[in-house]
């Protein structure tokens, strides 16, 4: 199925908001329902939700964007750390006149939304925390990952990126038995976010973010809105050792493994699963599935 038969039924538009600029947003669901606010990875896009927002439209207004300096919004030259960008969810939920809201984040998105809760608890309902970035490495294996990435994006820089370099940048985001996954529309989408002239300026910027990881650890004892770390067997970098070891820290934290096969991308992977558990837990029930 194609990304954008995947998103029909869903709403894109442009919000403008006072420091960020104009941020791409897709929404389905009832407009008084709960609001999930999805968040992508680094270099990622709202696309990477496009499996979850119509299908979870029923119960909850659903809400994917892209943050500043990704995808079609705003490419604003500025110092990007997650606490930064948590500043620009609490400007779009304002913007939205979204008092309250659930968050899910995948990597960076999850690392955001981890400052977000911690700075404003009042604004979160509920948190998802899915293969997030933010928290220790603790493994071996965390940190020889992160290391490889290290590499391969130092030998990225200063490239113009192709299909080839961009196929295999999602390859590292998705499980080798889900590689079916990666069709050429998607390597498309992305190589074009990519290429923009616009982005040639800002790409750099964001990418500052990955050596920095350790300077921005999320303050874990102190994010007490309840929680689940949503992961995988096989996610890079952040491994289930990691995983475990931040939910020990947390106040209101639950581990739920996904039982699909999945690497860094479970809701774009699993899908059918990522929206059971994501149904449940944004409803309130509690979901413990550790491994």
């Amino acid at each position: 199925m194609s990304l954008w038969q995947d998103h029909l039924g869903a709403e894109i538009r442009y919000v403008d908001t006072p420091s960020y600029g104009r941020i791409r947003v897709a929404e389905a669901g009832r407009r008084d329902a709960p609001a999930i606010l999805f968040q992508h990875g680094i270099g990622g896009h709202l696309e990477a939700y496009c499996k979850n927002l119509v299908p979870l439209s029923d119960e909850f207004h659903t809400i994917a964007f892209d943050y500043v300096g990704h995808g079609l919004s705003n490419r604003k030259a500025m110092e990007y750390t997650p606490p930064v960008l948590a500043e620009q969810l609490r400007e779009l939920m304002d913007a939205l006149g979204l008092a309250r809201a659930h968050l899910s984040g995948e990597s960076l998105g999850g690392w955001v939304s981890g400052f977000f809760a911690a700075k404003y608890p009042q604004r979160v309902d509920r948190l998802m925390l899915n293969t997030g970035a933010g928290i220790p490495i603790v493994s071996e294996k965390g940190r020889a990952d992160m290391t490889n990435l290290m590499e391969l994006s130092k030998k990225a820089a200063g490239q113009a990126p192709s299909a080839e370099s961009v196929r295999a940048r999602i390859g590292w985001l998705i499980h080798p038995s889900n590689h079916h996954l990666i069709t050429d529309e998607l390597v498309a989408l992305r190589l074009h976010y990519y290429t923009m002239p616009e982005g040639r300026e800002v790409s750099p910027m964001v990418n500052r973010m990955l050596p920095r990881h350790d300077e921005f650890l999320l303050p874990l004892e102190q994010i007490g809105t309840p929680t689940m770390l949503l992961w995988t067997r096989d996610n890079p970098i952040h491994d289930l050792e990691c995983a475990r070891a931040a939910c020990a820290r947390m106040p209101n934290a639950e581990l739920y493994v996904m039982q699909a096969d999945g690497a860094h991308w479970p809701q774009y992977e699993a899908p059918d699963e990522f929206n059971r558990v994501a149904r449940a837990f944004f409803g309130g029930a509690t979901l413990k599935v550790a491994a």
